[in-house]
């Protein structure tokens, strides 16, 4: 089966990557189910990527469905060490408008029917989560960024919220009253699930609209979301292209080293099944 050490999950809009070439699909099923979509491997600028549609062909799966854990653990089979993740999002800043880019540091998690570990039925694993984006990814992002012209912000609070339907007005004015930046749908659980399976994860959030908080701006709808996505979509495939060669063979964070304290259950309590199943997370440990 192919390897790829850099892994891109696509969001809305961003359905292929241009100037990928020596391409191959490749159908992975996992211990937790298939993946939202084939993934596609294939050379960008000379570096094997493995690129995997969020939502599936033709965006059929909503928020909530995506089967992150899949998702996940698929890239993790197939060799992927960074996770560069699209998300779209609405801004809670005038500053931070409509076709600009932030790269995220920070999460509130507002979800509530995802699961959100592998580490269930029978094994406990607590995982270090204060900066929650792995921030050598994320400045290379950032650079590459600011390199093809974008108006990228370099740091700023996701707020990760449930969906499928975008927030009310006095939700949107609450989370800007925390000092929250950009919210969106898509962040979590996949953050959590890449640092438990030691994947450097960032995310460029694509920003579409004023989310509801701002009276004279339209309320968020998707033709407006699509529209201005298209915009976004171009500057991100720039920075992809860009940041993929620029992504050191060897770690420059904590991650992959996440799990190395973080498995609390005595092995000798572990189901085998459980073992077997998350082997290819917990092998070098247990």
């Amino acid at each position: 089966m192919p390897q790829a050490k850099i892994g891109v999950i696509g969001g809305t809009g961003l359905y292929d990557i241009e100037g990928l070439t020596d391409i191959e699909e490749v159908d992975v099923t996992t211990p937790f189910g298939k993946p939202s979509d084939t993934i596609i491997i294939g050379r960008l600028e000379g570096v094997e990527v493995a690129f995997l549609r969020r939502h599936g062909k033709g965006h059929s799966i909503s928020p909530t469905e995506v089967p992150a854990r899949a998702n996940i653990y698929a890239l993790k089979s197939l060799g992927v060490e960074h996770i560069i993740a699209v998300n779209s999002a609405g801004s809670f800043k005038k500053e931070i408008k409509p076709g600009d880019l932030l790269i995220p540091d920070q999460i509130i998690d507002r979800t509530r029917n995802r699961v959100n570990t592998f580490f269930t039925d029978g094994i406990v694993a607590h995982i270090a989560f204060a900066e929650p984006f792995c921030p050598a990814l994320s400045q290379v992002l950032y650079q590459a960024g600011r390199e093809v012209g974008a108006s990228v912000h370099p740091s700023g609070t996701y707020i990760a919220m449930e969906g499928p339907a975008f927030s009310t007005r006095a939700e949107s004015r609450l989370y800007r009253s925390w000092g929250a930046d950009i919210i969106g749908m898509t962040v979590l659980p996949e953050a959590k699930l890449a640092r438990e399976a030691e994947i450097c994860y960032a995310s460029i959030g694509c920003v579409t609209d004023y989310d509801s908080w701002w009276e004279p701006g339209e309320p968020v709808t998707v033709d407006i979301i699509l529209k201005t996505q298209q915009q976004n979509i171009k500057a991100t495939g720039k920075i992809i292209k860009l940041a993929v060669g620029r992504i050191p063979d060897k770690y420059q964070c904590s991650c992959a080293t996440a799990l190395k304290m973080a498995i609390v259950t005595n092995p000798e309590f572990i189901p085998a099944e459980q073992k077997k199943k998350l082997d290819l997370l917990i092998g070098k440990y247990i």
